[in-house]
């Protein structure tokens, strides 16, 4: 139930995180960081799923 929830919210994230508005320019590293760590999370999840 968690797994399908967590796709669809770093897709969204992947999506909203792109540079493509002038004013997001100044973001820097914050919403790659962001994901990152979603996607780090994500894979702890099915990393532990499997045992």
């Amino acid at each position: 139930m968690l797994f399908p929830i967590l796709v669809v919210l770093l897709i969204i994230l992947l999506i909203g995180g792109l540079p493509a508005w002038p004013y997001s320019t100044d973001w820097g590293y914050y919403p790659s960081g962001g994901i990152g760590l979603l996607l780090v999370i994500l894979v702890i999840i099915l990393l532990t799923r499997r045992r």
